[in-house]
């Protein structure tokens, strides 16, 4: 009896030992594990500050003046000083998309105006009479609200391109005065996120600090 008692006592005490040595080992891998997943955040954090920090320059007062005036001569050339290359395909894009309505319809307006001349004259040759049966496929009325149309599509196809090269002009003086920041150390405000080891989660703050 007092045999089969120690054998049981010394095979629980076994039994417990390897059981607290299993929960160390997996309480140990979990820790690695959230360590690293702490690690890698940070790290992506830091790319992104990085890359934020890259796109930032040093103050000058001039920066947006100089850029609005390269936009303003020639449009995105503003952008191109500021570093903004892709938008410059919008901006051509736009315009010329714009311009080329507005040209259209000018040049459809003065068709039909040179015809409708025509018509007032006595010459009834254009292509808007059947010349077989003389019948008007496009009255001289339909042929004055047609000039009216085409002019008032061009006004506002030149509207919208003024617009834009407006837009761009504005876009470079903003994105100019974005990309600097005060280079006095004396008053610094500065966001921060530190991540939690326990739990990987962030933790976010702002400090704001002047020194007299």
């Amino acid at each position: 009896m007092i045999r089969l008692l120690f054998i049981f006592t010394i095979t629980l005490f076994t039994s417990s030992v390897f059981a607290q040595d299993d929960t160390t080992f997996v309480i140990g891998v979990d820790s690695v594990r959230i360590q690293k997943r702490a690690e890698k955040k940070k790290e992506r954090f830091a790319k992104r500050e990085a890359r934020r920090i890259k796109n930032i320059r040093p103050y000058n007062a001039l920066a947006p003046s100089k850029a609005a005036f390269y936009s303003a001569v020639i449009p995105g050339l503003g952008q191109a000083y500021t570093g903004k290359y892709w938008k410059i395909p919008i901006i051509y894009g736009g315009l010329g998309t714009s311009v080329g309505i507005a040209l259209w319809n000018h040049n459809r307006q003065n068709e039909i105006r040179d015809i409708f001349k025509d018509r007032q004259r006595g010459i009834r040759t254009d292509r808007f009479i059947d010349q077989l049966t003389g019948r008007e496929l496009i009255s001289d009325e339909g042929l004055e609200r047609a000039q009216k149309t085409f002019e008032r599509q061009k006004e506002l196809s030149i509207a919208i391109s003024v617009g834009l090269y407006i837009l761009q002009i504005v876009d470079a003086n903003v994105t100019a005065h974005l990309q600097q920041y005060n280079l006095n150390d004396k008053l610094t405000v500065a966001p921060k996120i530190d991540i939690d080891n326990l739990d990987t989660s962030p933790n976010y703050g702002l400090a704001l600090k002047y020194n007299f």
